[in-house]
């Protein structure tokens, strides 16, 4: 089976902080057409934050993850910090000492990170939120492994259906947070929740299916 170490996995958090900082002026654009235009400033501070801390060391993705977590919880602004920063804390209690990382402990940590976001907030699919593109990534990764498939088309998948689920947003009507307010004029624009979501999850995918060996 394959499987990817959980060692040295701090590289896999810096690469998804690089990802969302290139995106800073993108998502707090779109959040600006919606919302308060900050979703791509708060980001970009945290992860970055989260980066120096973890760039140079060894630490593992568990590690990687906790720190992450706690930046984002304890150090930004905004709606997304604890919806983020306790994905991220529950993604590192899940995968713990664990030396290996294989399709069931991955599939255990996404559910634990999605049950994260769903205990300090409302949202379900179609509410135009980072629900959007987590929920489908994660069903897809478990029906992907369920179908046969390797982990490594798992990855494909999870990611692919992260970018469904953000370009989904486009066609909703906001019902939670301060997009709520504006009913049918969000429609027509991208969630920067979403977004920043499926960068998140595709970045994740590609650096682990870069790191599995069987």
């Amino acid at each position: 089976m394959q499987s990817f170490p959980n060692g040295g996995g701090g590289a896999i958090v810096v690469a998804i902080a690089e990802r969302i900082i290139e995106n800073k002026a993108y998502l707090s654009e779109i959040d600006g057409l919606i919302g308060d235009g900050d979703h791509g400033v708060n980001m970009a501070k945290g992860f970055g934050i989260a980066a120096e801390r973890l760039r140079g060391g060894d630490a593992d993705l568990s590690a990687g993850f906790s720190t992450l977590g706690e930046v984002l919880m304890g150090e930004i602004g905004g709606s997304m910090g604890p919806l983020y920063g306790m994905t991220f804390t529950e993604f590192a209690d899940a995968l713990g000492s664990a030396e290996r990382v294989d399709p069931v402990l991955f599939s255990r940590m996404l559910r634990a990170g999605l049950e994260g976001v769903r205990s300090i907030g409302s949202a379900e699919v179609g509410d135009k939120t980072l629900i959007d593109a987590f929920v489908p990534a994660a069903d897809a990764f478990d029906a992907a492994i369920a179908g046969g498939s390797s982990f490594a088309e798992a990855l494909e998948a999870m990611a692919a259906a992260a970018e469904r689920g953000r370009d989904s947003t486009i066609d909703l009507v906001a019902r939670i947070g301060r997009a709520a307010r504006l009913g049918e004029r969000s429609r027509g624009v991208l969630d920067a929740g979403a977004t920043s979501c499926a960068l998140i999850l595709t970045t994740l995918a590609n650096e682990a299916k870069s790191r599995l060996s069987a």
